[in-house]
């Protein structure tokens, strides 16, 4: 029997999964969950709209890293069938539709791009077509039966369209039918989501309970805002930053978001621990030297520390970002790097010791493994 790795108690194990969520449901299911002791199946889907992934989609990826160096086993779900309806959620009109091939070639570069996160020995992949390709018209007839329109329309985005007399066709109340039956198929204990996906996460939760299964915990995360600071990332408004950008062009857009917006970026993005997190908030950190940082970190992820060193040479901006106290410090970034381990600085340092040269500042480092998320 598999049991979870390490001593980590429930109490730990909550604090390093809560940090950064909107929404946990519920926490008492949660903890008799773990206190099981053998590794929850943690599930995230993924539908394979665009070509490319942007930090957006990474803030769910980084959350199921943390599952697994929690021990847990974690589900990286391809929406390829439901890719073909569409996700309504958050639409003000039915999303066109794209075809098979198009879905199949942004599958392969999503699996692809989520491995710069998730440990590719620890992660299932699975398609959601294994199951509803083959699933029959009265087997889907008789899914449909198991919620009503009623509940439907008290979903946000269909409420809205159904007062304004925006069409809803009848294929898009599908959608979180079959988001919630992935859950029945995988076994799902936990299912992770944006917060656009509070609605379908909770249909998966009813339709484990109807068919006598334990209803998984629902675990929601904050939509990333994009370059504007006020709508979602997303490509199709220009506010993406994707994780195969280029490393200058990455680097310029973190250097580009405001600094109101900074102290989210690094919550959901970057592995800063708690107390380096509020120095952020509280501007006892200057605001440039930890975008820098910011910068830096996330470039070094997914293009090396060299890059991540042009980038910032490239926009004659000091490379180290050891330089911002209290903040992950530079290091050779590996795609199979030990699970949860960085360099953290031990001491903060006052904003005004900035104007002292970076050799008089520079703080003694050691090497803090996960706890320090928590």
């Amino acid at each position: 029997m598999s049991h979870v790795k390490g001593s980590r108690s429930i109490d730990e194990q909550l604090r390093i999964i809560q940090r950064g969520a909107a929404d946990l449901i519920n926490e008492a299911e949660l903890r008799e969950k773990l206190a099981r002791g053998k590794p929850l199946r943690v599930k995230a889907g993924f539908d394979p709209t665009a070509a490319d992934l942007h930090l957006g989609h990474t803030v769910l990826m980084w959350k199921l890293r943390q599952f697994q160096e929690l021990g847990h086993h974690v589900i990286f779900l391809v929406g390829d069938f439901t890719a073909r309806i569409g996700d309504p959620s958050g639409r003000s009109e039915t999303r066109p539709a794209l075809s098979t091939d198009a879905i199949a070639a942004n599958a392969r570069t999503y699996q692809d791009q989520a491995f710069k996160i998730l440990e590719r020995e620890r992660t299932e992949i699975a398609w959601n077509s294994a199951w509803m390709d083959r699933m029959s018209a009265a087997d889907l007839i008789k899914l449909a039966g198991e919620y009503t329109v009623a509940r439907m329309l008290e979903r946000d985005d269909f409420h809205k369209r159904f007062h304004d007399h925006r069409p809803i066709n009848v294929h898009e109340f599908l959608y979180p039918l079959i988001q919630g039956y992935d859950s029945v198929e995988l076994r799902a204990d936990i299912e992770l989501g944006g917060t656009d996906q509070r609605f379908n996460l909770l249909v998966g939760r009813e339709l484990q309970r109807v068919r006598g299964l334990s209803p998984q915990v629902v675990l929601t995360m904050p939509l990333l805002e994009g370059l504007d600071g006020v709508q979602k990332m997303s490509k199709s408004l220009g506010n993406a930053i994707g994780i195969t950008d280029a490393p200058a062009d990455m680097y310029g857009k973190i250097m580009s978001i405001s600094d109101a917006l900074m102290a989210r970026y690094y919550e959901l993005l970057s592995e800063a621990d708690a107390s380096a997190l509020e120095d952020v908030r509280a501007g006892r950190v200057h605001p440039m030297a930890a975008k820098k940082a910011l910068a830096h970190e996330i470039v070094g992820r997914y293009h090396g520390s060299a890059a991540a060193d042009s980038a910032a040479a490239a926009r004659q901006l000091p490379p180290r970002v050891d330089d911002a106290p209290g903040l992950p410090a530079r290091r050779q970034h590996r795609r199979h790097e030990r699970p949860g381990e960085r360099i953290v600085a031990q001491r903060p340092v006052a904003c005004s010791e900035w104007a002292r040269p970076v050799s008089a500042i520079r703080p003694v480092l050691a090497l803090h493994p996960i706890s320090a998320w928590s």
